[in-house]
């Protein structure tokens, strides 16, 4: 909708890369609080968040990088301007969670208890990644006629200009926060450790399947044009979901 929040002799100041950059500090902060709030070593937290951080940009705009490989053949250069928009989401988690496993391994941190720290920071990211993505115009949805539709007229916006479209960004922007909402009600009586995480891999998984009905971005399609490579990412992380959600609840009762 606003691409661009300031020009000034040559500097710009992107919405995407300035919402997005206001989320990192915000979840940094609240996982700092609670690791502290728990005992959990502040300088480990630290190290795993800008380790998770920096995996999760590489990883999710190596994914878009490779769905819109034609684009970036003509203009390499623009791999790197991620402030401009352009991350998959399902991307950056994928590679996060290898090279934090990794992490925690080596430092033999409790993998499980961390990730339940980190989850519901995760999902509160996406309400901001997403609020930048309205900004921005990506991740945009289809034609419609519903009176919610939103119609991008900024020429520097990468939506479909001019043509009411579903808002695919608020809709995943309202189930990050509702995700968060309830991640973090329901920590305080969670019954093992990893259940928070799985939990929101699973719902997130419902979630961005649904929402993925109703995108008209450059989706990459796998299985012919049935599923596109985030619903089919998505069926496979809410299958391994429910799979750890089942082991980890039975090896709790033995």
């Amino acid at each position: 909708m606003c691409p661009i929040l300031l020009q000034l002799d040559g500097f710009t100041v992107y919405a995407y890369g300035s919402i997005l950059a206001l989320g990192i500090v915000v979840g940094g902060i609240l996982i700092l609080l609670k690791a502290r709030r728990e005992k959990i070593s502040l300088e480990r937290v630290i190290e795993l968040f800008f380790l998770a951080i920096f995996s999760g940009l590489v990883g999710s705009r190596g994914l878009y990088v490779l769905i819109e490989l034609p684009l970036f053949r003509e203009n390499p250069v623009k791999i790197f301007r991620i402030w401009e928009g352009g991350l998959v989401f399902y991307g950056g988690l994928l590679l996060a969670v290898a090279m934090t496993i990794g992490y925690m391994k080596w430092y033999q941190l409790p993998i499980w208890k961390m990730a339940d720290l980190f989850a519901p920071s995760v999902a509160l990211g996406l309400f901001f990644a997403r609020i930048g993505c309205f900004m921005a115009g990506c991740c945009y949805g289809k034609e419609t006629s519903l009176p919610w539709g939103i119609t991008f007229t900024d020429p520097h916006s990468l939506a479909r200009l001019n043509i009411p479209l579903h808002p695919t960004q608020f809709y995943e922007a309202a189930g990050g926060f509702a995700l968060f909402l309830f991640l973090t009600r329901r920590e305080k009586r969670k019954s093992y450790d990893g259940q928070i995480f799985w939990l929101f891999l699973l719902l997130y998984s419902v979630l961005r399947f649904l929402i993925e009905i109703v995108r008209d971005d450059p989706r990459g399609f796998l299985f012919g044009m049935f599923l596109s490579t985030s619903q089919t990412v998505g069926i496979f992380l809410a299958i391994l979901s429910l799979f750890m959600l089942n082991y980890l609840g039975r090896r709790r009762r033995r």
